[in-house]
């Protein structure tokens, strides 16, 4: 089988998208049904499932040993697993354990699949190639929203054979493309030691606070949706569907408008609008508000992909398979302490959960604006070699 760099990686994006949004999707009623999940226990298996992309820089290590696209395909491999394992496993223990099988593989592939692109990519062609990753990532995830009500609705699944289907699936994909596809050339040798620069700080400091934002928007907007509200399984799905019916349609023109525009401009307009959108859920009362908000806030997921190439355009090329696995960690420290932390909040006031939201992207718009124009080694922020020294 003949196929290039950028469509192995949309493959892969689309396999990772198609298993996990079937996890996702069905994550919050399962564990209410099946275990009898409170905002404590849900903010817990949250916590536990980052706790493997805090410590995605021993990918660094593992790079040592295993060649980077193998070690992405392996990563899938392992997240497959963890999924069909879900179901056989419900209780509170059995679904930390099966989570935290799942995350080990997720976080690493969404390691190495990052370093990937921008090894890649051409740094002109990156904005859009990675809009067109969003594009395929919607499409696996609509073909697993579409599996869920087949299997559950049409055919009259339950929980377990549909968690255990689809992750043999998504295995059954990733060994097929390990047997089919040749290792590709590495076009630039990359360090394999842990790199922290004093330039990168402000790119450090974008995807801290957007670790701690998605954190609230994945965990506790979710959970409002089933908790607050009452969203059963059907509904939560077609929320995601209107979601990634969006991404499919425009996440390509979104990545060439941010390649056109810049990444300050795409970032400023992110974080007012997350602003607004965080002080909503706050407010809340109404089941279709709710979900109008949850469609808006996902909106904005297209816009943060101008973090990433802000990066590309100032690392040396040699240190991004390095910086990739250090960056993941910084994302997740937030991820890790944040759905256990505000899960014990949310027990006294949901609103204040969202609140708190609000001023993660407040100190997100502060960061974006010392953005520069054109970002370049040298130039990374709009003061200049700020932290080059």
């Amino acid at each position: 089988m003949t196929l290039s760099r950028p469509k192995l990686l949309l493959l892969l994006t689309f396999i990772m998208s198609l298993v996990f949004a079937v996890w996702q999707a069905l994550l919050n009623n399962f564990v209410v049904e099946a275990a009898s999940f409170t905002g404590k226990e849900i903010g817990m298996l949250q916590s536990l499932r980052e706790v493997p992309g805090f410590l995605a820089f021993t990918a660094v290590l593992v790079l040592l040993v295993v060649k980077e696209q193998r070690f992405a395909l392996f990563s899938l491999l392992l997240m497959c697993a963890g999924v069909a394992a879900t179901g056989w496993f419900p209780t509170v223990i059995g679904l930390y354990a099966t989570t935290v099988l799942m995350s080990i593989g997720f976080h690493y592939f969404e390691t190495c699949n990052q370093s990937l692109t921008l090894q890649w990519l051409p740094k002109e062609q990156a904005p859009q190639f990675l809009g067109q990753s969003l594009a395929y990532k919607s499409a696996g995830a609509l073909l697993g929203y579409g599996s869920i009500w087949l299997l559950m609705t049409a055919l009259g699944l339950d929980y377990l054979w549909v968690y255990t289907l689809i992750g043999s699936a998504g295995m059954l994909m990733v060994i097929a493309l390990w047997w089919r596809i040749p290792l590709f050339e590495q076009t630039q040798m990359q360090q394999k030691k842990l790199i922290l620069r004093k330039r990168y700080s402000l790119y450090y400091l974008l995807t801290f606070l957007s670790g701690a934002r998605r954190q609230i928007f994945m965990v506790f907007a979710a959970f409002m949706m089933v908790e607050k509200f009452g969203y059963s399984v059907s509904e939560i799905t077609a929320l995601f569907l209107i979601n990634y019916v969006f991404n499919l349609l425009f996440a390509k023109k979104i990545g060439a408008l941010i390649g056109k525009f810049g990444e300050r401009r795409a970032l400023t307009i992110e974080y007012v609008g997350l602003i607004i959108v965080f002080i909503s859920y706050a407010l809340v009362e109404h089941p279709v508000a709710a979900a109008a908000l949850y469609v808006i806030d996902h909106l904005f997921f297209a816009l943060a992909i101008a973090i990433k190439t802000y990066f590309q355009k100032i690392a040396d090329s040699e240190e991004i398979a390095a910086t990739a696995s250090v960056s993941f960690t910084i994302n997740h420290i937030a991820a890790v302490v944040i759905p256990a932390l505000l899960g014990l909040v949310w027990l006294q006031s949901p609103a204040m959960v969202f609140y708190v939201g609000a001023a993660i992207a407040v100190c997100s718009l502060m960061a974006a604006l010392s953005l520069p124009r054109v970002a370049a080694p040298g130039l990374e922020t709009r003061w200049g070699p700020l932290f080059a020294k």
